[in-house]
């Protein structure tokens, strides 16, 4: 029988009796005997005769001494080991066997290729030897590694190197400091044989750096993005936030399995390849900007998570939550402000609100956990940073940045909570915050009702608007949280009608601090057209009983680009929430001529951004769509989306062609504007292909054919994909032939044979395991393929024979002593069950029944199966 894991409580936080202020690593590296030796200088801090309880996991204790001499008073357990009768103070060493090798896990140090490295956060450093690991245990590292140079000429670990040297048998060793303590969850260490693309960055205080950027050999044409994009990030954190990098080197290396994007330790990132590697042959301009993205997030780090950290793990959006924010920051500065924001909110609404909504809904600092991995979640990092960006609106940009450079004075060095965030976010403002830290205790998506009145004898207008976030997964009652609703004001000839009551200006971000609340404005000359939570302001669901008029109105005249596409949303939502009660009733569904106008607008404005435009005229997803309602019909939604498609296809079909026409670009160039017109060519070519079929043929074909970059390469085989077009089958098995020894270029391919529409796709996905391109190893090879089609193909996976939850089920039986990381994140679409009608939930209960009695259950999965099997 199962053992159950054990629930942790943020409330039962307590300092470590034990402290270590320094550690001496030695590896001796071998891929399946690695020996580990640990030499660290511990401290007590709690009481006298308090035992010291080191974490361990999967380790072979070879030798354990304290201030040289063998100690007997020690008792190694299943995690760990537990040492009694200490000094004081003392040095501890402890000698440990692992196999990398051996590790599919990839926590602790494992075998990437013919590479090792390592991935600690949040708990692998207890995979490498026996250690206090939690992030307030900060110490200072030196490790020196010992390898063959011939398998491993390259050794590389954090801070600064120090030594190297060849010993008598041939191997050679290098040795690392960090002179910055560090908890070990920043530890790292690579080892094996790559091309290596350097370069420098001269700081503001006239240090130069130098950079190196680690990528499998054959791969260096691939890597120039990434160290752009490092160098502009390092620039902007110093113009921005005035931070400035700490070491003498700073170093990324691109690794083909792991498990997340990319991990901060210090002074060296080690990140899947999938967020270094570009070139216009095998990377997407998405994936330019993604890479920019992560290569900034990861930096930023450097001060917001790595010289100051997070106490403990509850914490955790104190780091991510806030880096998210800079670095969404950094993207909007160096590109387009308002796609980027729309980006941002798409994945909110999309997916952020779904997570809300689901048995594991928690808030952005959660108050208990079984699996810590569990908690790497949209909600953490990406509302994580809503939150940080409603506190920059609350405070503005000077109050903000005064309220950074007091948190990094105060708490430089250390590890910190959310409060101490808050605290000096106060303390420089002058601003209360008290109310607003809710957001960090309180789970759900609060919902802001808005109505309004005009009296036209008074002038006045009346903004009514209440706030309720539902009860969720927890039980509890939510209290009303400090929503800053962004607002403006038009007349009927689109002029921006100031905000004024009592004589007094107004400021367009509304304090909503109460459950109800009625704002009033004066000098209001007519009906005003309100353009609410501009900016998305606040991540809330906000329902207004807005008109088509008034909604196309705003897409015209809304002075904000952000507003411009939300209004479209809204008016896209009227019409799928009226037509997928239509299609349940067995009704045909319908488009007003006024939205395809409507579209036509956007479509023909000169004057509009063509990479705005593109996000304008694109549909919401199926998993946008399905938030816009209580109990999701998947089968509606699909059919309701592809129905709206085809009526623009044949509404807009000569403007469609002439636009797909004027947007092509004589070369591939990583500049704005050509990313732009890209984007807006290809919008036109995925309408384009639900059109005439033998034009929509010809067209995708001879796209695809004549591309010389992945982006319109890859737009061509999507349309093809998702209109069924004939030619499809012949483009993707070109592809096939021509990428299938490329990884990276090959999880574009699985993702679409995963997103298909076709009946079979099912079928096919199965097959695919076996392609020769494929792995159950691989975490982006499973992503691309069972995770596209568990989260982003929900017509097929939620049949309603229950195929695709056996299919899912028989996925992550497999995965869960294989890699239960990558389990619990694929499983997630299983355990929202309650959103969806009686006979799907039956099914999903039952498959998830089935993993709950799996043996050698992982945490990681008892936990969101246990949760989600919840009455």
């Amino acid at each position: 029988m199962n053992q159950q894991p054990q629930v942790k409580y943020r409330h039962d936080y307590r300092a470590p009796d034990y402290t270590i202020s320094d550690i001496a690593l030695d590896f001796v590296l071998d891929a399946q005997k690695t020996h580990v030796t640990a030499v660290s200088q511990v401290v007590r801090q709690g009481e006298a005769g308090a035992p010291l309880t080191l974490d361990g996991e999967g380790l072979t204790l070879l030798s354990l001494t304290v201030d040289g001499q063998d100690w007997p008073h020690y008792q190694v357990e299943d995690n760990g080991l537990v040492l009694t009768h200490l000094p004081a103070a003392f040095t501890l060493s402890i000698v440990t066997e692992i196999n990398p090798a051996a590790n599919s896990a990839l926590e602790g140090l494992y075998q990437s290729g013919a590479a090792l490295c390592t991935q600690c956060e949040a708990e692998g450093f207890r995979h490498i030897t026996y250690y206090l690991d939690r992030p307030d245990v900060l110490a200072r590292f030196t490790t020196r590694i010992t390898a063959d140079p011939v398998r491993y000429p390259y050794l590389l670990s954090n801070g600064n190197r120090i030594a190297q040297g060849t010993l008598d048998d041939g191997r050679h060793w290098v040795e690392w400091q960090d002179p910055f303590p560090k908890p070990c969850y920043l530890f790292a260490l690579v080892a094996g044989d790559f091309d290596v693309l350097s370069d420098s960055f001269t700081t503001r205080s006239g240090r130069e750096v130098a950079l190196e950027l680690y990528v499998d050999r054959g791969n260096l044409d691939r890597a120039d993005w990434a160290m752009t994009s490092l160098q502009n990030a390092m620039k902007w954190d110093e113009t921005r936030f005035g931070l400035e990098y700490d070491l003498d080197i700073y170093m990324i290396v691109a690794v083909d399995f792991f498990n997340m994007g990319a991990m901060e330790n210090k002074g060296l990132n080690v990140f899947n390849s999938k967020y270094v590697l570009a070139k216009a042959e095998t990377a997407t301009d998405k994936d330019y900007l993604n890479i920019e993205a992560v290569i900034g997030h990861e930096y930023f780090h450097n001060w917001t998570g790595n010289r100051i950290t997070c106490r403990d793990w509850f914490q955790l959006s104190l780091k991510e939550g806030l880096t998210v924010f800079r670095d969404q920051e950094f993207s909007s500065d160096l590109g387009s402000r308002p796609v980027n924001r729309i980006d941002n909110v798409r994945v909110m609404r999309g997916a952020q609100f779904a997570e809300d909504a689901s048995p594991m809904s928690h808030p952005i600092r959660p108050d208990q956990v079984i699996e810590m991995n569990n908690f790497y979640t949209l909600t953490v990092y990406e509302k994580g940073s809503e939150v940080i960006r409603m506190m920059h609106t609350l405070l503005g940009e000077d109050n903000f940045q005064a309220g950074m450079r007091l948190y990094v004075e105060r708490h430089d060095g250390s590890a910190a909570t959310c409060d101490d965030f808050v605290q000096a976010m106060e303390d420089a403002s002058g601003v209360d915050l008290t109310q607003f830290r809710r957001w960090y205790s309180q789970s759900g998506t609060p919902v802001v009702t808005v109505r309004d009145d005009y009296n036209a004898a008074t002038q006045q207008y009346l903004l009514s608007v209440s706030q309720k976030t539902p009860v969720g997964a927890d039980g509890q009652e939510k209290r009303p949280l400090h929503i800053p609703l962004d607002i403006e004001l038009y007349d009927q000839q689109g002029n921006v009608i100031p905000l004024q009551y009592a004589g007094q200006p107004i400021d367009s971000v509304l304090n909503l601090t109460e459950a109800e609340q009625t704002f009033v404005f004066d000098n209001v000359p007519s009906q005003p057209i309100p353009s609410l939570l501009r900016e998305f302001s606040a991540p809330v669901k906000l329902n207004y009983a807005w008109s088509d008029a008034q909604l196309t109105f705003l897409m015209r005249h809304a002075r904000n680009d952000f507003s411009r596409w939300d209004a479209v949303q809204s008016l896209l939502a009227n019409h799928i929430r009226l037509n997928v009660a239509r299609y349940q009733q067995h009704q045909p569904l319908s488009l007003p001529l006024h939205l395809a106008d409507a579209f036509r607008g956007v479509l023909l404005d000169p004057a509009l951004d063509p990479m705005l435009a593109a996000q304008i005229l694109t549909l919401p997803s199926e998993n946008e769509m399905a938030e816009l309602f209580e109990i999701i019909d998947p089968l509606a939604i699909a059919a309701v989306r592809e129905a709206m498609v085809r009526t623009l296809a044949t509404e807009l079909a000569d403007e469609w062609l002439a636009v797909y026409h004027v947007n092509a670009t004589a070369e591939y160039r990583i500049e704005h504007a050509d990313i732009g017109k890209r984007a807006l060519r290809n919008t036109c070519l995925y309408y384009l292909a639900f059109g005439e079929a033998t034009q929509a043929d010809a067209l995708v074909s001879a796209q695809y054919q004549q591309a010389d970059n992945m982006t319109d390469a890859l737009a061509a085989l999507s349309s093809g994909v998702s209109a069924q077009l004939p030619v499809r089958d012949r483009l993707m098995a070109q592809f096939d032939d021509r990428w299938h020894t490329d990884g990276l270029v090959m999880d574009k391919w699985f993702a679409l044979q995963a997103s298909s529409p076709a009946g079979d796709v099912l079928s096919r996905v199965r097959a695919l395991l076996n392609h020769r391109s494929f792995s159950l190893n691989n975490p982006n090879r499973l992503r691309a393929l069972v995770g596209t089609f568990a989260s982003a193909n929900p017509a097929a996976f939620h049949a309603a024979d229950g195929e695709g939850y056996r299919f899912l089920t028989e996925i992550l039986s497999d995965l869960n002593t294989r890699n239960p990381q990558v389990a619990a994140r694929l499983i997630e679409p299983l355990i929202r069950l309650k959103r969806y009608d009686e006979s799907r939930q039956a099914l999903m209960r039952r498959s998830l029944e089935q993993l709950k009695t799996l043996d050698n259950l992982s945490g990681d999965l008892f936990e969101k199966i246990s949760k989600a099997l919840q009455r």
